[in-house]
């Protein structure tokens, strides 16, 4: 990410920046389109990090752990507003999704890896609420993040059940099993790397004389 995405995440992650975009409402628009603008590009090029799996239609990408990281990092407004303009940008035909061969725009949406798209926005806004209510810790990012990992997952298996007309408990060995020890290892990166974030934003704060 660059050096403005970043200042930009910090301050969308603050609830302090309220009051400023309620005294220039111009510039509020304008830092908010920015921080989506650059959040779905963040998610489109961790999507494009993808591995082709010959026992399941849904490869292994990096697309969760955007939505894991943007979750903890901004507002659960801004969080969802970033991955519902990423599924539009999508179903417009724009090369953000993992790549499918002979597949693009909405009907990625209603093909077998929808539900987990279709999930995004949820996931992440539902990570960004709770995270606010804790401490900020190492503890609860993990948990938080895991919990929207969930959502994803089950998400993904529900949709590929009713798309491939079989039981959820057998698809969930194609859905979710395959990809858990990854998704750990997402959890635990995105975490971190919030908690760094809450951490520098605090030491960057003025302090009182």
């Amino acid at each position: 990410m660059s050096k403005d995405f970043s200042v930009s995440l910090s301050a969308a992650s603050s609830d302090a920046p309220a009051a400023v975009g309620a005294s220039n409402p111009a510039a509020a628009i304008l830092r908010a389109s920015g921080i989506v603008a650059g959040g779905s590009l963040l998610a489109a090029l961790c999507a494009h990090v993808s591995i082709p799996l010959l026992f399941t239609p849904v490869p292994l990408s990096l697309a969760p752990f955007a939505v894991l990281l943007l979750g903890l990092l901004l507002t659960p407004r801004m969080a969802a507003a970033t991955f519902g303009a990423y599924l539009l940008e999508g179903a417009a035909g724009l090369p953000v999704f993992a790549p499918v061969p002979a597949v693009s725009g909405v009907a990625h949406l209603l093909g077998p890896t929808g539900g987990y798209l279709l999930a995004y926005p949820v996931a992440a806004a539902l990570i960004s609420f709770l995270w606010r209510r804790t401490g900020r810790r190492y503890a609860s990012a993990v948990v938080c993040a895991a919990v929207g990992d969930l959502v994803i997952l089950i998400g993904g298996a529900i949709w590929l059940a009713v798309f491939t007309r079989q039981l959820a408990l057998p698809v969930a060995g194609a859905a979710i099993v395959p990809f858990l020890p990854g998704d750990a290892l997402k959890v635990a990166a995105a975490a971190a790397m919030a908690v760094g974030a809450v951490a520098l934003r605090r030491r960057s704060q003025p302090r009182n004389a």
